[in-house]
């Protein structure tokens, strides 16, 4: 189910464009199993993830003095927590291409708000929620804790080049085994509306991914990255 609040929503429609950067192996293994990663938020390069502002903490830490288990589930709850990461843009990042995608080789799929929403499965007993990120000063900004999504959807200020939309899966009270992150089912003709090849790549490349997509099943519109081609002069 997908967790509404007014305060913490996702406030774009559904047309929104939104990208995933990635490398071949890491898209084959989508289309193949037909499943989505999701990294598990403590696993992040960022140590802040899933945790709370000076401000926030400081009130938290007020409560937990007669009540020490309140503050030690939110150490746990980043255990349980598994997340997808989305970069939201009208068009291609080269910043994402650089920090997602090796030399010349990799791919980004294009897909859209609505299609993310689309494609998760609706019959899983576990709570979901598609979010925008917040970028705040942890240092001076308050992040609310009445709802145990809120803490993964805000980030440091330094972070705000992400432009992240996110997958966020809570799976607290599921009897499953978390280690880096996990697979969900997703419905992968809803999920990708459109392949971009890295800009830098090679025909043989696409031709490659053309083919590998082609025998797994699918028929998505490819085309190579144009950030790379001729300057008009």
């Amino acid at each position: 189910m997908y967790l509404k609040d007014k305060n913490i929503d996702l406030p774009y429609d559904s047309d929104t464009i939104v990208w995933k950067y990635l490398d071949l192996s890491k898209f084959v293994d989508l289309l193949l199993y037909r499943k989505l990663f999701m990294s598990r938020s403590d696993k992040f390069e960022d140590q802040y993830e899933g945790t709370f502002s000076e401000p926030t903490f400081e009130e938290i830490r007020k409560l937990s003095v007669n009540n020490p288990d309140f503050l030690d589930f939110y150490k746990m709850h980043r255990e349980n927590v598994v997340i997808s990461s989305w970069h939201l843009n009208e068009y291609e990042s080269f910043a994402m291409w650089q920090i997602f995608t090796q030399k010349s080789e990799g791919l980004a799929i294009q897909s859209t708000v609505g299609r993310l929403q689309q494609a998760l499965t609706p019959e899983v007993n576990y709570d979901q929620y598609i979010g925008a990120v917040n970028y705040i000063d942890y240092k001076k900004e308050y992040i609310p804790f009445d709802d145990a999504f809120f803490p993964f959807l805000f980030k440091r200020k330094s972070f705000q080049y992400e432009r992240e939309i996110r997958i966020i899966s809570d799976l607290t009270h599921q009897n499953v085994s978390i280690d880096n992150g996990l697979k969900i089912d997703v419905d992968i003709n809803q999920l990708i509306e459109k392949i971009y090849i890295h800009p830098k790549s090679e025909n043989w490349y696409k031709n490659l991914v053309i083919e590998l997509v082609k025998r797994l099943g699918f028929d998505f519109k490819i085309e190579k990255s144009d950030l790379e081609s001729d300057i008009l002069i």
